[in-house]
Formats: C-alpha cells, sequence, structure tokens
C-alpha cells in the first residue's frame, strides 16, 4: 500500500521550494530568470501529480482526503467531527490565545508554514462571501481559486482566412501563430483588526459573525483599491484596471469636463463581442455628472435623462441601458490625477480576474492593545488580479 504521508510530506517539501524561488524574485521585485521559470514549473508541476495520486490514494484507502488541503492548497470535504473540533479548538484560540487552550486543542489548530493560524473552512468561505458584498471588482470580475503562486495566462496571435475556390486559383492567406505568455500573481495582503475583550466571550456563532464582518470590512477596503488601481508585481500588488496602459482609450473632448458624447464615444468603441454583461466603473462625483445628462430637444427645452435609476433593491444604476457601478479610486475627471482613467467601460468577467490562494490565517496580538481593552488579529490573506483582456474594456482619459 502507498504510504499517503509520504506523498504528503514530499509534496509539501516541493510547494516550499517553489515558494522560495517566488519569494526570492518578489523581494528582489524582479520576475524570474529562466532558470528559475523552468525550475519553478517543474517543481509544480510534481506537486500537481502528487496531488492527484494522493487524492487517488486517499479515496481508496478511505482516507480524509481534506487533511491534504492544509499542505498543498488542495483537496476535498474534511470529516464533520475532525471540522467541528478544528472549528472549537480555533474559537477557543481567539477567546484565550495559544497558552491557555488545552494540548489537544494546540494539535487541532491548523498553522501555515509560518506559524500563523488558518481560518476554519467554513468561517474562511463566509469571509470570502463578505467581501463579494463589500467590494466592488469582486462583483465585476471572474475570481479563480489557485494552489499556486503564480497562474500562466497563453495566448495565440489570431488566424487569417479569406474566401474564394482554390481550383479558380484562390490564394490561402497565410499566417503564424505566435505563442506568448505572461504571468498572473498571487501577492500578501495584510490587514489589522481589533476586537473587545467583551465580545471575545460570545458564543461560537456571534463570535464567527463578528469576525466574519471585522475580516471582510480589514481586506474589501485594500483589494478594491489595488483591483482598480495597483501597481502591479514589481511593487507586490495586484495590477489595477484603471491604470493599464495597454487598455484603448478616448479622449475628452474638453480636458475635465465628461460630457454625453464623450460616454457615447467610449461605449461604442467596445467591441460589440464584449457588450453582453459590460458595465461602467466610475467615481460617484462622475455619475453625479452623469446623472444630469439630457440631450438637448430645442432651445431650452430637454429631453429625458440618459442615466436611469435601478428599479430593484441593491440593483446599480444604468446609462444607455448599461450597469453604473462607483468606485472611490477611480478617477474624476476634473481632480486631475495622474496615471488614472476617468472611466473604464467593459465587460469584466471576460477582461479581468481575480486569482485567491485559498486559506486566510491569523495571528493573535495580546499585548499590543490591552490597555485599550482590546485584543488585536493580523489578517494575512494571499490574492492577486490583473487585465486578462484589454480589448475587453475601453477608457475615457482626460487629453494629454
Amino acid at each position: 500500500m502507498i504510504n499517503i504521508e509520504t506523498l504528503k510530506s514530499e509534496a509539501f517539501a516541493l510547494n516550499e521550494e517553489a515558494r522560495k524561488i517566488h519569494e526570492k524574485a518578489a523581494i528582489e521585485k524582479r520576475e524570474f530568470t529562466p532558470e528559475e521559470a523552468k525550475e519553478y514549473e517543474a517543481k509544480m508541476a510534481e506537486v500537481d501529480r502528487l496531488t492527484e495520486e494522493i487524492t487517488r490514494e486517499s479515496n481508496l484507502q478511505n482516507y480524509p482526503v481534506g487533511v491534504v488541503a492544509h499542505c498543498i492548497g488542495a483537496g476535498s470535504e474534511v470529516p464533520e467531527e475532525e471540522k467541528r473540533a478544528k472549528s472549537k479548538a480555533f474559537f477557543n484560540w481567539i477567546r484565550k490565545g495559544i497558552r491557555d487552550i488545552s494540548s489537544d486543542e494546540r494539535r487541532a489548530l491548523v498553522e501555515d508554514t509560518t506559524g500563523q493560524i488558518l481560518v476554519p473552512e467554513d468561517l474562511d468561505a463566509e469571509i470570502i462571501r463578505s467581501l463579494g458584498k463589500i467590494s466592488v471588482m469582486r462583483n465585476l470580475a471572474t475570481i479563480r481559486q489557485t494552489g499556486r503562486d503564480r497562474v500562466r495566462v497563453r495566448s495565440l496571435t489570431e488566424v487569417s482566412v479569406g474566401w474564394g475556390k482554390l481550383e479558380t486559383g484562390a490564394v490561402i492567406p497565410e499566417s503564424s501563430m505566435t505563442p506568448s505568455e505572461a504571468y498572473q500573481y498571487v501577492e500578501d495582503l495584510y490587514g489589522l483588526s481589533k476586537i473587545g475583550a467583551d465580545e471575545l466571550m460570545d458564543s461560537d456563532a456571534q463570535l464567527q459573525a463578528i469576525l466574519a464582518d471585522s475580516f471582510a470590512r480589514a481586506i474589501a477596503e485594500a483589494e478594491d483599491t489595488a483591483f482598480t488601481i495597483g501597481t502591479g508585481h514589481t511593487y507586490s500588488q495586484p495590477a489595477g484596471v484603471a491604470v493599464n496602459a495597454s487598455i484603448s482609450t478616448v479622449n475628452l473632448d474638453t480636458a475635465d469636463v465628461i460630457t454625453t458624447d464623450d460616454m457615447l464615444d467610449v461605449e461604442y468603441e467596445l467591441p460589440a463581442q464584449y457588450l453582453a454583461g459590460a458595465a461602467w466603473l466610475m467615481n460617484r462625483k462622475t455619475e453625479k455628472v452623469v446623472r444630469m445628462f439630457r440631450p438637448a430637444v430645442n432651445s431650452g427645452y430637454y429631453g429625458n435623462y440618459m442615466w436611469q435609476p435601478s428599479l430593484l433593491v441593491g440593483q446599480p444604476n444604468s446609462f444607455d441601458s448599461f450597469p453604473i457601478y462607483n468606485q472611490a479610486d477611480m478617477n474624476y475627471p476634473a481632480d486631475s490625477v495622474a496615471l488614472k482613467n476617468e472611466v473604464i467601460f467593459g465587460n469584466f468577467k471576460a477582461g479581468y480576474r481575480i486569482i485567491d490562494r485559498m486559506g486566510i490565517t491569523l495571528q493573535r496580538l495580546d499585548e499590543l492593545y490591552a490597555e485599550a481593552g482590546l485584543v488585536g488579529f493580523k489578517v494575512h490573506k494571499r490574492t492577486g488580479g490583473g487585465v486578462i483582456r484589454t480589448d475587453a474594456f475601453r477608457a475615457l482619459i482626460n487629453p494629454s
């Protein structure tokens, strides 16, 4: 019988070796060298192979596959009994700290390689769900889970085709499909949440709700800013959609002033295949200007507003039938802030991808806020994001 623990140890060791390659490049703020890229891919390919073997053997041996998930970020459901034990140990640790819980509870806690405590799966999932309610970009973009530190984005140049009959001399258009690849990286996001000592004494259900709300709010604002105007992997951030220099832009007719014509110009620049599901992203101050747009029909008389309020609670307003989403980090034209687009229009599902490496971790800070009757928790979440199809967007920008 194959020893699953040995396979887990091998996969974990390879994953850590790959992580060190990634961290070295991140610390030095550079891309992988060709040798590093080859070594990294080889190690992660072997991790994938071992993960499949672990899952297969676990099923055959009726082994609790969920244990594997905490080692290499992959696996399936943890048995209910084990899940309850881990959850109980986690909430006792939240309340009391590591010194005041039993040895059995210490063993039930799951740590990552840096010694930080992994959040139980049910609370982790609740935090992620809460992020979606708070974050604008998470509602718009495609979200993908990964067990790696980076995700490859491959593409090919388009094929040329033409009409005609070969027997009458038609010439087949020639083209060379040139492959290219880029990478999306998982970055490290830290947050700090402080919880009152009295709140820590609540029941598990109440405490879970407090933690989910507190942690989600600590993470969501930083995430949303990064997905919108983040400066990219070189600066250990996701790559923001509003600062992507490869997105085609349309200049405002008049600097610092946005008009109906400007909005329609950028709307009709977007290729038709991306219109289904397209949306506007803009600052709330910009939407206020857009809300007042009315076409002049005669001198002193105006037609209907092109901005339309939502008829459903919780749904966005719209301009020319496309929903409008507000993001505070988007530039307002009159503010003249450099390096940011004023308005983004496009299909965010098709064009922007968020990658999450599952497993939020916590570090309990017992003494730092003790005088105020608070306990601090440093939250660590690994996530990344970037534009994967620039053609799915058009941007309205101040003329330079």
